[in-house]
């Protein structure tokens, strides 16, 4: 990295520090630390959304898996564009009325108690377990993602670039809290997009155009250019699938119940999605773009910049396919444009894991400790659990990231598949169905988040290889109607999903 790029980068790293120490002071209360206030306008809980959403996969997975095998695997982006809008359309305004109207929730955990009058804390108290569980996987995806970025822009050793990029994370989420995740989150969004465009504009002017981008990659491998020539059935549902996920992921969630007004909802959506399906296309071309890129370049250019190749059935490819954006910064671009690239690939990984890292630790300061060992416990109290929680569990993820092996896109999916198959249905019915039950809460969420423990580690082959979020989802979805048709919800419980439903049709 040229000094240029490198003052560049610090100096992005820095601003982000900064808006840190700045929302530390205008953290004042739990509410604030935790949900920013319930004051975020559309733009900004929009592209934070997005950020949170898309992390180091955005930018680092999906085009490594483009480049790797081919445009089979743009149906994912197609079930995460549909499921991401379906999000906003339908869940957005009812979570944030929903979540106000029953005692003014500000967790995940604490509307599902609040929503079904647990006074068992079983439901809250389960719900955190869950979130704890997957979020540490999702977050190790992040450092993982932020450590095969310093080890290929500086030539760290990987160990020593994964705790350099978890410094950095941990720092502003443990000083501001929701504002500086929320904040910085938005900074990121914007540089991510800018990103996404530039980087395949650029590169395929380079190449020659889309004519002899398309020719060169298919000369490459014929089957990188179809999305459905020997991709079977099965491929095809599990790409599809990663579009459930959205309902139940719970630092996207906490984006909707934070919105100062529920009549900000369809600005937010028409950002939101806007922002989603051109990043996704611009994450794709990047990926296809490069295959056929790296193929005609000089090896002794490509390791003068760090770029490691390896030659695969006479095929000049990437030793990691999921650095190709990387290796287009590093190789197109001026040093201060290389360096702002470089931060917004930090950005995507930084703005998921402060997102992370945040809801973890609040499950563990309202959810545990308030709710169970200290019911009278200050606010103040409160937030440096929350912060020593973020330390504690950021430091657990970098301990599962240190297999310089790791994949980004394995450890999200897992994540995400947990999350969508342990909230997704949950959160559904809560939010629409009037008959659902604790107890048919608390069944989907244990059946969906074992399914995915033990479809996703134990079982292998043929109808087992479908992507263990559906299952899960549907079986989250069947055993929570059927528990729920067992008994009946208690009248103030029916009361207030009809107030809820009352006020949202009037905002």
């Amino acid at each position: 990295m040229s000094l240029t790029t490198l003052i560049t980068f610090t100096v992005y790293l820095l601003g982000m520090l900064v808006i840190g120490l700045i929302m530390y002071y205008r953290t004042n209360n739990l509410s604030d630390y935790v949900l920013g206030g319930r004051g975020l306008g559309p733009g900004v809980a929009a592209l934070s959304a997005g950020a949170s959403d898309m992390s180091g996969w955005l930018l680092l997975g999906l085009p490594g898996a483009i480049y790797a095998s081919g445009m089979a695997e743009a149906w994912m982006a197609v079930g995460l564009a549909v499921g991401a809008y379906l999000n906003w359309q339908f869940v957005a305004k009812r979570l944030r009325v929903y979540t106000e109207v029953s005692n003014n929730s500000i967790t995940i955990p604490d509307f599902l108690e609040n929503r079904f009058k647990d006074k068992s804390h079983i439901l809250r108290v389960l719900s955190a377990l869950v979130i704890l569980l997957f979020f540490t996987f999702y977050t190790s995806s992040g450092m993982v993602a932020g450590a095969k970025l310093f080890e290929a822009s500086f030539g760290l050793p990987y160990q020593t670039a994964l705790w350099i990029g978890a410094v950095v994370v941990i720092g502003y989420t443990l000083l501001g809290g929701y504002l500086a995740v929320a904040w910085t989150d938005f900074f990121q969004g914007i540089l991510m997009f800018l990103a996404l465009i530039v980087v395949p504009i650029v590169a395929l002017n380079e190449i020659g155009g889309w004519d002899a981008a398309v020719q060169a990659v298919g000369d490459i491998s014929p089957s990188h250019l179809n999305m459905v020539q020997g991709v079977g059935v099965i491929a095809i549902l599990s790409s599809l699938a990663w579009g459930l996920g959205y309902f139940g992921q719970p630092h996207i969630l906490v984006r909707f119940m934070s919105l100062r007004s529920a009549k900000d909802v369809p600005k937010a959506r028409l950002i939101g999605t806007t922002w989603m399906v051109i990043g996704l296309y611009g994450s794709i071309f990047t990926g296809f773009i490069g295959l056929a890129f790296i193929s005609t370049q000089d090896v002794s250019l490509l390791n003068s910049f760090g770029i490691q190749v390896v030659t695969e059935n006479g095929i000049q490819m990437l030793g990691d396919p999921e650095k190709i954006f990387i290796a287009f910064s590093q190789l197109l671009f001026h040093p201060v444009i290389a360096g702002i690239l470089l931060a917004a690939i930090l950005s995507a990984i930084m703005s998921t894991i402060d997102s992370q890292l945040l809801v973890s630790s609040s499950a563990v300061a309202e959810d545990f400790y308030k709710a169970i060992f200290r019911k009278n416990a200050t606010d103040k109290e409160l937030i440096w659990i929350g912060r020593i929680a973020t330390l504690v569990i950021a430091l657990i993820a970098v301990l599962i990231s240190m297999n310089p092996d790791s994949s980004v896109l394995g450890l999200v999916s897992y994540a995400w598949a947990g999350f969508g198959a342990a909230f997704g249905p949950t959160i559904l019915l809560a939010l629409f169905w009037k008959r659902i039950t604790r107890n048919g809460a608390l069944a989907g969420i244990i059946v969906g988040a074992l399914t995915v423990i033990i479809w996703g580690e134990m079982l292998e082959g043929g109808i087992f290889d479908l992507y263990e979020l559906l299952p899960g989802f549907l079986l989250n979805l069947i055993v929570a109607v059927v528990v729920s048709m067992m008994g009946k919800p208690a009248p103030e419980v029916e009361a207030e999903f009809n107030e809820t439903v009352r006020i949202t049709k009037e905002r």
